[in-house]
C-alpha cells in the first residue's frame, strides 16, 4: 500500500480504529444529551458516527480484507469472524433506522417538535419493534465492535510487537 511497509501500515489502521470509538461514543452521547432530537441534532450525531463507521470501514476495505487470506490464522480468525457480525448488527440495526426516520419525517418531527406526539403513535403498531431493532442492533454492533478491537489489536501485538 503506497510503497509503506506492512507494519506502519497496520500502526496507521490501529490508529484510525481507535480513533473510531471516541466518535461513537460522542455519537451516542450526541443523541442521549438532546430531548428533543431536532434535524439539526440528527445530522450532528450522523456526521460523528459516519466518521467513526469510515475510519473503521476503510481499513478494513483497503488494508485488512485484501490480506485476509494470507494471515487467516489465530486472532485473525476471530477478528474477521466477530467483525463481520459487528457489521450484520449494524445492518440490523438500520432496518429500524430507517423506519423511525421515515415516521419522524412524514410527521415533521425533525423540525417542528410535538411534545405531545409520541414516537409508538406515529408509526404505527410496530414502531416499538422498530426501535427495539434499533436498540439491539447498536448494542450488538458496538458489543461486537470491542472484541474485534481488541482482537485486533492482540494480532497487532503478536505480529508487530508493542510499542512498534
Amino acid at each position: 500500500m503506497l510503497g509503506l511497509a506492512d507494519g506502519t501500515v497496520a500502526t496507521l489502521v490501529v490508529v484510525a480504529v481507535t480513533i473510531s470509538f471516541p466518535c461513537f461514543l460522542y455519537g451516542a452521547w450526541i443523541v442521549i444529551d438532546n430531548d428533543p432530537v431536532t434535524w439539526s441534532v440528527l445530522v450532528r450525531h450522523l456526521s460523528i458516527v459516519f466518521t467513526g463507521l469510515a475510519l473503521t470501514t476503510i481499513p478494513m476495505v483497503v488494508w485488512m480484507l485484501p490480506n485476509l487470506l494470507e494471515q487467516f490464522y489465530g486472532f485473525s480468525v476471530l477478528h474477521a469472524v466477530v467483525g463481520l457480525h459487528a457489521y450484520a448488527f449494524l445492518a440490523f440495526a438500520l432496518t429500524g433506522i430507517v423506519r423511525i426516520f421515515r415516521a419522524k419525517w412524514e410527521h415533521d418531527l425533525y423540525h417542528d417538535y410535538d411534545e405531545d406526539l409520541l414516537l409508538s403513535e406515529i408509526g404505527g403498531d410496530r414502531m416499538d419493534h422498530w426501535r427495539s431493532r434499533l436498540r439491539i442492533g447498536v448494542a450488538g454492533y458496538v458489543t461486537l465492535w470491542i472484541v474485534a478491537y481488541l482482537s485486533g489489536l492482540a494480532q497487532y501485538v503478536t505480529k508487530y510487537g508493542f510499542p512498534p
